[in-house]
């Protein structure tokens, strides 16, 4: 496996980087054919892990009722939330439509579990959070290959993990770590939703790159790199 990308194989890999958006609305009510979607979660299936260890698990809900219970816990864990912060900004949160829980035909929830292969899986010995990071890989693989098909993908980080793991039955021990919304959308829009509503600004790219240690924005050894960075900042 040493061939090279061709520059359309490059430049798709890059459009579907740049044009993922997490998507909360613009869903539509056609149904995500079964093999498309199993190819999604073979794209995710196949992201790195630590020592090997795929820790992963993927649930597919489509009963409304289940949906409805999980939509349930988002209303109550966003009033809860938006106590936390002071108008102006609190309203806007409020305002913000930050789901799309009933109105996806696909609901998926992405757990990890720290027992697969047993106690001992390599690399995680240090760093314990080794293995919730790769399934954060799976995550960003499931989410590219959707964009490619696509797919429009929202993750529902609002809730409970309880009341999670309550309704869909999952164990003690395995944890749920993303509630993803999937489903086909009228449009994918030109930039993130909080960037356009003015939450949060993107930042540049120069600002969170540094070089030999950190906070170190201006090393010499560096120089053509710290240009290329300044220069190198747009959407596909």
């Amino acid at each position: 496996m040493t061939e090279e990308f061709s520059d359309a194989e490059k430049n798709g890999l890059y459009k579907a980087i740049y044009t993922r958006r997490d998507v909360r609305s613009h869903f539509i009510s056609r149904s995500i054919k079964e093999d498309v979607l199993s190819k999604i979660l073979n794209a995710a299936h196949h992201a790195p892990s630590v020592g090997f260890s795929q820790p992963w698990n993927f649930i597919l809900i489509k009963d409304m009722i289940t949906k409805t219970k999980i939509k349930e816990s988002f209303v109550d864990e966003k009033n809860r939330s938006s106590k936390l912060i002071e108008d102006p900004k609190r309203s806007k949160y409020i305002s913000f439509k930050l789901e799309g829980i009933l109105e996806s035909p696909v609901n998926l929830c992405v757990t990890y579990d720290p027992t697969k292969f047993g106690p001992f899986v390599i690399g995680r010995s240090s760093i314990p959070e080794a293995g919730l990071y790769s399934v954060c890989c799976a995550i960003q693989n499931l989410w590219l290959a959707a964009r490619t098909e696509g797919i429009g993908v929202g993750w529902v980080s609002i809730l409970s993990n309880d009341t999670l793991k309550e309704i869909l039955k999952i164990p003690p021990h395995v944890v749920p770590v993303a509630y993803l919304c999937l489903g086909y959308v009228d449009e994918f829009a030109q930039k993130p939703d909080l960037e356009t509503a003015g939450w949060l600004p993107r930042l540049e790219l120069e600002d969170v790159v540094y070089f030999e240690k950190w906070e170190d924005t201006k090393n010499e050894q560096w120089d053509k790199m710290q240009v290329m960075i300044k220069n190198n900042f747009d959407y596909a």
